[in-house]
């Protein structure tokens, strides 16, 4: 099983326990503004069994949790996706309000980032961000991520921030 340590967080697959924990999450309203609309517990469900199924190519998000505790954070990861006719390997990251300004994501995001190009042989993976999500957008660039181009993407617009070749 896959984990991901960082000074400060575990990042560990998803189970059936952390349901409650994914319900707050992205039944949140302000975690998801920048998504059509909180997602009902059906649409969780899915989505999280999706999850499981991604584990079996080394993608998919992980559980942020403090390793001292075990509180549930939020969730990142790496998902692949169709953008603009090419698969790409997308770095998100979602965490509960009462998380944000902690530098949590920055930290979990760099965390996926090395995984994804050591683990999953992705050189280049990108973050697709709304063009107005600029604390999403910030730790990207703190993450040495540029920003690409702006395309319409599921409906809206979307930065796609590209990460550099590991060194």
């Amino acid at each position: 099983m896959v984990t991901l340590t960082t000074p400060r967080l575990l990042l560990r697959r998803l189970t059936p326990e952390d349901k409650p924990a994914l319900d707050a999450l992205l039944g949140n309203p302000e975690t998801m503004r920048w998504y059509p609309r909180p997602w009902t517990p059906e649409e969780i469900d899915l989505w999280l069994t999706r999850q499981f199924n991604l584990y079996a190519d080394g993608s998919g998000k992980f559980a942020v949790t403090l390793p001292a505790t075990g509180e549930f954070l939020g969730d990142c990861g790496p998902t692949w996706f169709d953008v603009d006719g090419a698969q790409e390997l997308e770095i998100g990251y979602r965490f509960l309000p009462q998380h944000w300004g902690k530098g949590y994501a920055t930290e979990a995001a760099s965390s996926v980032i090395t995984y994804a190009q050591t683990s999953l042989k992705v050189a280049n993976p990108i973050s697709l961000i709304r063009p107005g999500n600029l604390p999403s957008r910030r730790v990207a660039e703190k993450n040495g991520a540029h920003l690409e181009k702006t395309l319409f993407w599921r409906d809206y617009d979307h930065c796609v921030y590209r990460y550099p070749s590991p060194k």
